[in-house]
Parts: C-alpha cells; structure tokens; sequence
C-alpha cells in the first residue's frame, strides 16, 4: 500500500470522495473509475491507482508506450482530482536570471555564455534590487531565481541578493538555485552543501527550483550535460535540502537523446527518495528546445502523444508527489491546458522576462498575465487559484 505524507490541502477536501469528471466530460462515482477504462493493461493499472497501490516500472513502460490516452488520461485524471478536487494552481511571479556566463557551457544550453561574450551579462546587485521593486510594484507574490555558474560570484553576492529582495517585499516568495549551482557555491566558499543551504535558508530562499536533474540517466547525461554534476549527487543536494527542511522541485528533460527506459528510471529514483525524505513538492516535465544549442535531437519537437503520455505516466508513477506542474512556456498555452485534464494541477506562473527557453527557441511569449492564465483553468473547468511555490493559497 502507498505510505505517503503528501495530503490533500483540508481546503480541497469537498466532494472528494464523491464524484470525478472523466475526459470524455461523464461525472462518475470513484467506485465506477477502474471499470470505466476499457484497455485491459490500462485497466489493471487502473484497480491498483483505485486500491493505492504503487504502479510498477513495467506499468510505467507500458503508459509510455500506450496510444489508448484516453484510458491514460482517465487514470492520471482520477489521481489529479482524488487530490485537488476541481482546483488547478497558477503564481504570479517574475524570473529573475542574474547571469548567463557559465563555467560548464553544457551541449543542452542555449543561454549560457563565455565572459567576453558580446551578450554575456551580470546584474549587479543595484540592478537586480530594480527589477524586484518594479516586478512588486506590478503584483507578483513570488520570485524564481537562476543563472550560470559564474566564478566571479561568491555566495555573499547570493545572500546580499536575496536579503535585498525580502528587504523589499518582506512577505515575498523566494525559490532560488538549483542543486547544481548549491553544489557549485559551495565547492567556491569550500563548505558544504548543507552549510551553503543553511546560508541561503537563513537570508530568505524559501524553496528550491528543480532545474538540472536533466535525465539521471549517466550515458544520457555525459552526452547532453558532460559537465554538470552526476543525477546521484544531484539526488544528495536534494536529500540535504529536504533534510533541512527546504521543500523542492524535481524536474526531468525529455524529447533529445533519451529513451523510454531512461524515463522510467529517472521517475523512479524521484520515487524512491520522494519515499524517504518526503520533501519534493512538485514535478515538471521539461520539454527539451533545442535551436541554438549542440544537441541533436531525435525529433524536432514532441507530439501532443508524447507529451500527454510523459505528464499522465508522471502523474500515476509519482503517487508520492503532490503536484505536477505544466510550463506553458515551454509547452504552448493549448497543450498545457489540455494536460489539466491528464494529470497536471500546477498551470505555471506568469513568468515575466524568461531567457532559459526562449534562448532555445521556444515561440510562446515570455510573459503571460494574471487574467490569461485565470481564462484557460476556467475553460479547463477547474477553479483557477492563485498561490506561490509552497502552495500558500493567496
């Protein structure tokens, strides 16, 4: 049986019990879902979700692989609404990148920059202090932070950064740097992870964003990200956050090198520490851009298939994980609000100014506004509700 602290918020408890609606739009009683998926596979997958029983690798495999995503999209439904009810979540927020001259210049990167390149940049703390202030002024209740690994920046520039941005708005929600950059500043400063995380936790960061997990798998990873530290000491940064009690992201890369198998085991081992340190709050699948950078990717793009399958096999497999988060950006406005209703209950954010994903192409607009997030949850039929990255509901 599934042992798992991830609890629906007593906020979205109404009704949970009671009735669900299925893609094809039929309210139906819970007791009436498993019988309802008519692919035998599917099916038996589905009693197990039904009883709380973990899926298996090979379940895993198999939803990956399915063309039945109707089946799919009932089960990862069934998941999504036996633990938010009708509500979908969206932030308002800004994405703060303070440099984009890094030390690894990893294949998969279109962003990063040598220093003395003609568009590298860093903002100075004074810059960075303006853009917060007006960002604030405009509404946001959140800030997402990230950029390159900079050896001109030591961890004093991060805290006085951050101490700055609580300074301005003292109720501000802070989720900064990845486990790459904890484990970059800390082989800088010469302590450890833990102590840099203490650092960062005591001058405001409030969670952590869950970039750089890429794909854990080692081969994968040496061609796309050679550089970058290894998944399992991406896992230990994690562990420690967590253990210190610093709520996370998880991330995973998808559409370039990888293959099913690889997907499975990266969804695994989330699983498997998700069971010991209970400190991920949320996953997001990444859909992998590549225009200016060096990898050559198996497709172009992914498939409405392809994306549906990765998000509703995350929402079944991650039983664990309390939220799976769609990035619009990345994904189109269209594909992301279909997903509500194949697993994802985290819309994203507004976003504004974002560079990672643009710089590899991606066409959507780098910032979307309050009323248009609102507009698709509700043509989704689910109830929009604004909150930031802990899910403190506004």
């Amino acid at each position: 049986m599934i042992q798992s602290s991830q609890e629906p918020s007593p906020v979205l408890k109404r009704g949970l019990n009671l009735k669900f609606t299925s893609v094809y739009g039929l309210a139906m009683n819970f007791s009436d879902f498993p019988d309802s998926v008519t692919n035998k596979r599917l099916r038996t997958i589905a009693k197990k979700v039904y009883e709380s029983t973990p899926v298996s690798k090979s379940d895993a495999k198999y939803m990956l692989t399915t063309n039945d995503i109707l089946d799919l999209g009932k089960i990862s439904d069934f998941v999504r609404t036996r633990l938010h009810g009708d509500v979908a979540y969206y932030g308002v927020n800004m994405n703060l990148n303070f440099t984009n001259i890094c030390e690894l210049r990893c294949p998969l990167c279109a962003f990063s920059r040598d220093e003395g390149d003609k568009d590298a940049f860093v903002l100075s703390l004074d810059q960075i202090e303006a853009r917060v202030q007006d960002a604030v002024t405009s509404g946001i209740d959140e800030v997402h932070i990230v950029g390159g690994l900079n050896p001109k920046l030591s961890i004093d520039y991060f805290e006085q950064m951050i101490r700055r941005i609580k300074k301005i708005k003292p109720d501000i929600f802070v989720v900064a740097f990845t486990a790459v950059e904890i484990d970059y500043f800390a082989k800088k400063a010469k302590t450890s992870a833990n102590k840099t995380l203490e650092r960062l936790m005591e001058a405001g960061v409030g969670a952590m964003p869950g970039g750089g997990a890429e794909i854990f798998s080692p081969h994968i990873r040496n061609i796309i990200a050679p550089a970058k530290i290894s998944g399992k000491r991406w896992l230990q940064i994690m562990r420690s956050a967590h253990e210190l009690g610093l709520k996370t992201n998880v991330t995973m890369l998808y559409n370039h090198k990888e293959a099913v198998e690889d997907i499975v085991d990266h969804l695994a081992r989330i699983r498997k520490l998700q069971d010991e340190t209970h400190g991920f709050k949320t996953f997001v699948p990444l859909l992998f851009h590549g225009e200016n950078t060096k990898i050559e990717a198996r497709r172009n793009t992914s498939t409405g298939y392809d994306d549906i399958r990765i998000y509703a096999t995350s929402r079944v497999f991650l039983h664990n994980v309390l939220h799976l988060k769609a990035l619009w950006m990345y994904l189109s406005d269209k594909m992301a609000q279909i997903l509500l209703k194949f697993g994802v209950d985290d819309f994203a954010a507004t976003y504004q100014n974002e560079k990672v994903v643009h710089a590899a192409g991606a066409k959507t607009p780098d910032y979307g506004s309050e009323s248009f997030l609102k507009r698709l949850i509700e043509n989704a039929g689910l109830e929009p509700v604004r909150t930031t990255a802990n899910y403190w509901i506004q």
